[in-house]
């Protein structure tokens, strides 16, 4: 395989796993958002169980659960992505088949997290993955978060396992986004950094707007590609003053999302412990600030209405 076999392109969702007040995963929540980021926001792909899914709150069994509903409900209109990164190599493998037979079109596996293994074992890593299950691999850069980054040198290396065919390429790093560009965008498809990022080579983002942000969440992409970059550059200007809200100070991101769905009427739901909601103060300032940017929710789909 390589970037041929699949046709990954355009605006994806990093789709919310929403919890009820108990901690349970609220399912049917989770379908609706599934529904309603299809059928009114356009997008063109779900990643379900990413790190804003929340991946790492829930047990295998979990994941499997929601992995399964997002290609139930997306009934093959869009591709299915589905998270299935973890620390040990074996339940990467166990994920990733699991989503493989639910009949995802490929998996988003972020390096072992915590643990720093070498170059070598990540290199290995993946490959027992890729000998294991035969479904296309979308690698995950976030060294944010998973401490271990996928570098130029390290992708280039990647890019060759039979089954690794794109990147999230997630680092906040624009020499290292473009630098996986030039060495491996021959054999993968590569999402990110939005609009600039399309303009030096990618192929699309993934990203956490169209949760609760109106069909604008999908149309950066389109004005791209239709060549009305005035447009686009505005609706960059709206995505990065959103981004500045949720990471003020005192505010995790994965919450600040939820919230913002919660407030403009999308099923966001509660995160899992140990993060908690915003207290009301934050809630009303992230929603009165997103207001004032004029975000907007998109509508409910047309059988969330006759419900």
């Amino acid at each position: 395989m390589d970037k041929n076999s699949v046709d990954w392109r355009g605006h994806w969702v990093a789709l919310v796993t929403p919890f009820d007040a108990a901690g349970n995963v609220d399912e049917a929540a989770f379908r609706l958002n599934v529904e309603q980021c299809i059928s009114t926001v356009g997008v063109a792909g779900l990643v379900p169980c990413g790190c804003t899914g929340e991946f790492w709150a829930q047990t295998n069994e979990e994941r499997k659960r929601v992995i399964k509903a997002c290609v139930e409900t997306a009934a093959g209109r869009v591709p299915v992505v589905a998270g299935t990164g973890a620390i040990r190599t074996a339940d990467v493998i166990e994920l990733s088949d699991s989503a493989r037979q639910a009949g995802c079109d490929g998996v988003m596996i972020v390096a072992p997290f915590f643990v720093k293994p070498s170059a070598d074992d990540i290199v290995a890593h993946y490959q027992a993955v890729s000998d294991a299950v035969d479904v296309p691999i979308m690698l995950y850069n976030i060294p944010s978060a998973a401490v271990n980054a996928l570098t130029p040198a390290l992708v280039d290396r990647l890019a060759d396992i039979d089954n690794v065919v794109a990147i999230k390429e997630s680092s906040f790093d624009f020499n290292n986004f473009y630098g996986t560009i030039v060495v491996a965008g021959d054999r993968l498809r590569v999402f990110g950094y939005e609009l600039p990022g399309l303009m030096v080579g990618a192929v699309g983002s993934i990203h956490v707007h169209a949760n609760y942000w109106d069909e604008r969440a999908s149309e950066l992409y389109h004005a791209f590609d239709a060549g009305d970059l005035v447009r686009a550059r505005e609706i960059q200007e709206t995505s990065l003053a959103i981004e500045e809200h949720f990471h003020l100070p005192g505010r995790n991101y994965y919450v600040a999302v939820k919230a913002a769905m919660n407030y403009f009427g999308r099923p966001g739901g509660y995160p899992r412990l140990p993060l908690r909601p915003l207290d009301e103060r934050e809630y009303s300032g992230l929603g009165a600030a997103l207001e004032k940017l004029g975000v907007t929710a998109a509508r409910p789909p047309i059988a969330a209405v006759a419900e």
